[in-house]
């Protein structure tokens, strides 16, 4: 049987086909205009720039294998045993799947023997790190071992490096070890299992697919165009990299020999259609040797509630988009619903490929009203770690958000911002915290999460208000000098989440539950520490947004002047949204017990 029969003989994924049609001649053409339009947008690298990322991951290698040897060394093993132990890196995410383009970091796991602990990991490798590289390579190296998926971030020859740690039952691990065989997975802790399965799904994503040629520009048109439409986040309850890759690896299976852009077509036609919460598979789940939870809702009663699920092929399964909430599933629909618009305008040529890629209009012309989540730090190292755990608990507080009845949508952005501030007193601080930017250290760039410190995995999180510090009366704890006369540098990060008001606005809108227990969340991190971290809470109008937020390009909104409602007696009221100001106070602050009572904030219908 020739190739091309069997490629037709075979089923791809749970289900068969829907179409085993040959491209046409338009569809060529469209697809042609796809890849040209992929390459406007600076979707590919360089092959120097390649190459450059290989002659890193090769230094990785040889440090991984030094590292172990050193640990095998203290743990009294022979020198012959010491350097047959081994120790092997393997990538994953984007740059396995060979989607990845200028500035993507590279997800990258270091595989040891069960002698080497994660203690070794986080305390040995920063310093080889620094010691092996090329002189003044390693920047923005930041250790998180509290993290749930505990990490090493860094800057290796400015490629942004996540390396994460697995420990396997096994003696040794040379370097020609495989991960493909499930049993090799016997013996390993739950934490390491995750992060195996990391190399393995995007292994079999990568088999499961009819042509990955195919898949692979399908792919990064999707992630381009989720990264442009803000709906690409794990974190904030929306579809991340390996949940994109899954989602069109699925579209590939029913279209085996379709173009990449007959599968961007056929991609949003079936997942507005899609039966939520039927789940989307590239397999049949597996069981396996290990006494491990898979992914199953007749069994457990939390994959039930799954809205949106979509699921790992490797052993053991389990769903990549347990994140999602009713809001952000809202939104990830209404996305699709536009884009599945404009590509059947694209295909009809009345629009080109460039429409489908247009920027978010999430701040110029999104909504009327925001929450801004403002966490903050009194040293910069402290904040690396504390805005990232606010981070992963905002999308709780999206979801506590959807039991407040006047709420129509909350919707979360994908990233946060970085600011510096500086100021001279504790009332200017205080000040800072609820959100004024007058302090705003000007000269210091704005920043983005993702490009301040990547993606943040899920972990823990910690923190609340900001109070005086402990020792002495020192306004920098951390030792920080905020030069120019200034007292205090303090350290925020912004998370806006737009929110929809019910059309029915006369209703008070109470947000003191739901924050409340969003700070709880923070505040039960282990090492939250009072004197260094602070999260609060505040309304800010779409007008009031700062500008740093805009792009180059963007249109800020602009306060518009409403006619003024008079009461009877003729006395102008000017309705407003007034902040849940006792939200974003100390817990013994007298301000935060005075209104204790004053709960509810003033819907703001009609403005």
């Amino acid at each position: 049987m020739s190739t091309q029969n069997a490629q037709n003989a075979r089923q791809w994924g749970v289900t068969p086909p829907i179409s085993m049609a040959l491209p046409t001649s338009s569809e060529l053409a469209a697809n042609d205009a796809l890849v040209e339009e992929l390459k406007r947008q600076n979707n590919f690298e360089s092959p120097e720039e390649t190459q450059r990322r290989t002659t890193v991951l090769e230094s990785i290698q040889r440090i991984t294998t030094e590292f172990v040897r050193r640990v095998s060394k203290e743990r009294g093993l022979s020198d012959a045993l010491a350097e047959a132990a081994g120790g092997k890196i393997f990538t994953y995410g984007s740059y396995r799947l060979g989607v990845y383009g200028p500035g993507s970091d590279i997800d990258t796991l270091v595989v040891v023997p069960k002698h080497v602990s994660r203690e070794d990991f986080f305390e040995l490798f920063p310093t080889l790190l620094t010691e092996m590289a090329p002189p003044g390579s390693i920047a923005e190296l930041t250790p998180v071992p509290d993290a749930f998926v505990p990490i090493i971030k860094f800057e290796y020859s400015s490629i942004a490096i996540d390396l994460i740690f697995a420990r396997l039952a096994l003696p040794q691990v040379p370097i020609t070890l495989s991960l493909k065989d499930k049993s090799i997975l016997r013996g390993a802790e739950s934490r390491d299992i995750r992060s195996l399965n990391g190399i393995r799904d995007t292994d079999e994503i990568l088999e499961l697919v009819p042509q990955q040629k195919v898949f692979k520009y399908a792919l990064r048109a999707i992630k381009l165009w989720a990264r442009r439409r803000a709906v690409y986040a794990n974190v904030m309850g929306f579809p991340g990299g390996v949940a994109w890759a899954m989602l069109v690896a699925r579209v590939c299976q029913l279209y085996p020999q379709a173009t990449s852009a007959v599968i961007l077509s056929k991609f949003f036609v079936i997942m507005c259609k899609w039966s939520w919460p039927t789940p989307v598979l590239l397999k049949a789940i597996e069981d396996g040797p290990l006494g491990v939870r898979i992914w199953n809702p007749k069994i457990y009663h939390g994959d039930k509630f799954h809205l949106m699920p979509v699921i790992t092929p490797a052993y053991p399964s389990m769903c990549a988009t347990h994140n999602i909430s009713n809001f952000t599933k809202k939104i990830i629909c209404r996305e699709m619903e536009r884009a599945f618009a404009i590509v059947e305008k694209i295909f009809s040529k009345q629009l080109r490929w460039k429409d489908l890629f247009s920027r978010h209009s999430f701040f110029t012309d999104g909504y009327k009203y925001y929450l801004s989540v403002i966490a903050a730090s009194r040293s910069r190292e402290a904040q690396l770690t504390w805005s990232g755990l606010v981070e992963s608990k905002v999308r709780l507080l999206v979801s506590l958000l959807e039991h407040v009845e006047s709420i129509e949508l909350a919707h979360p952005f994908v990233k946060g911002f970085d600011r510096v501030h500086r100021c001279h007193t504790e009332e200017e601080v205080e000040r800072i915290l609820q959100g004024d930017l007058q302090f705003h250290a000007k000269r210091v760039q704005t920043e983005s999460t993702d490009l301040v410190h990547g993606h943040q995995p899920d972990q823990d999180a910690n923190d609340s208000t900001l109070a005086p510090p402990q020792n002495g009366g020192a306004p920098n704890p951390s030792g920080e000098d905020p030069g120019n006369g200034f007292q205090y540098t303090i350290y925020t990060t912004t998370f806006y989440i737009g929110i929809e008001i019910a059309q029915d606005g006369t209703k008070q809108l109470d947000l003191s539950y739901s924050t409340n227990e969003f700070k709880e969340l923070c505040t039960g991190w282990q090492q939250y520490n009072p004197d260094l971290n602070s999260v609060t809470v505040s309304w800010t109008r779409n007008y009031d947004l700062p500008d740093d937020v805009f792009e180059p390009g963007d249109v800020k909104p602009v306060r518009t002047k409403t006619k003024k409602s008079r009461k009877a007696g003729g006395t102008a009221v000017k309705r407003k949204l007034e902040t849940t100001e006792h939200e974003s106070l100390a817990d013994n602050d007298p301000r935060r017990q005075k209104l204790a009572s004053e709960s509810s904030v003033a819907t703001p219908s009609g403005s």
